[in-house]
């Protein structure tokens, strides 16, 4: 049976119907806004892919050439033979280097973005507007722009008295491809710590916290699961976008495989077997952390 009820300081004493219910229920707060874990645009594209896609279109590759007219002697299975014996040299010394400048960028990208999202919900104007710029600068900069400036303004070398300090170009790549990085995840801090309800905040006052208890005892742990779904989406687009670093010279995958098949002089029929094999290998790393992103999601959701 329905009834009405006048709830001071809510309805303003307007008459509100209840349902089922004598108890209010305060929802929880809905923001929207970049960093929010229902923004996983790239997981959910790449976790709807059927597993088996990428296999079919990399045979379908294979048997293309198969059936054309060979201009040669080398055939489509002398390319394969070849992609075997290279195998094990592309696995450890070129794949295992991408998973690896992934996981330092997202290291280092994921320590700024998060000192960086802290100050754009900073209440001093300074500082919020200083790292609001910073991160949209970041955010919406191309990011083979953002490594060429940074392989061309960084030094090879550094001296320090008589010592000669390499720089690496992977150390370089790394470094240019954690500022894209850094802003992202700035968004995903600043949209996970506005996403509380303010009244977390008052309570938070009401107990003579200070803002920066506040923020580490109450608001971030709130926020924590619900930043760990785009914080995983971004680093399977990281680990697609680590090839771009061949352009700087960085022996990865890619770059070895040009090596590869320079070696075994270049013929076209080298192209589909070791492309096709970096493509495969790449849907096999990503596609698990998409698949485990959206069940993380649907897991920390609110459930009403």
């Amino acid at each position: 049976m329905a009834f009405f009820r006048s709830i001071s300081g809510v309805n303003q004493g307007l008459q509100t119907e209840l349902a089922q219910t004598d108890l209010p229920v305060l929802k929880p707060f809905n923001a929207i806004g970049s960093g929010m874990a229902g923004d996983l645009l790239f997981s959910r594209w790449l976790g709807a892919m059927p597993s088996w896609l990428p296999f079919l279109v990399f045979g379908g590759a294979l048997i293309w050439p198969m059936l054309s007219l060979a201009q040669s002697n080398y055939t489509q299975m002398d390319a394969i033979s070849a992609l075997w014996r290279w195998l094990p040299f592309l696995l450890t010394s070129g794949f295992l280097f991408n998973i690896i400048i992934s996981v330092l960028t997202m290291l280092f990208g994921t320590i700024l973005g998060v000192l960086l999202g802290l100050c754009q919900v900073s209440p001093k104007p300074w500082l919020l507007k200083l790292s609001w710029f910073i991160t949209q600068l970041f955010r919406n900069s191309p990011w083979l722009v953002l490594l060429f400036i940074v392989m061309l303004s960084f030094p090879f070398e550094i001296r320090i008295g008589d010592t000669l300090i390499p720089i690496p170009d992977w150390v370089k790549a790394v470094m240019g491809l954690s500022l894209p990085i850094m802003a992202n995840i700035s968004e995903i801090v600043r949209g996970g710590i506005q996403s509380v309800p303010i009244g977390q905040w008052e309570a938070a006052e009401s107990l003579a916290y200070s803002r920066i208890q506040t923020i580490r005892m109450v608001i971030l742990p709130q926020c924590f699961k619900r930043m760990i779904p785009p914080w995983m989406n971004w680093y399977a687009i990281l680990t697609m976008a680590t090839p771009l670093v061949s352009l700087l010279g960085v022996e990865e995958l890619i770059t070895l495989s040009r090596q590869a098949m320079e070696s075994e002089n270049n013929r076209p029929e080298l192209l589909v077997p070791f492309y096709g094999f970096a493509l495969i290998i790449f849907f096999a790393y990503s596609y698990p952390i998409a698949r485990y992103t959206i069940a993380l999601e649907k897991r920390f959701s609110v459930k009403l």
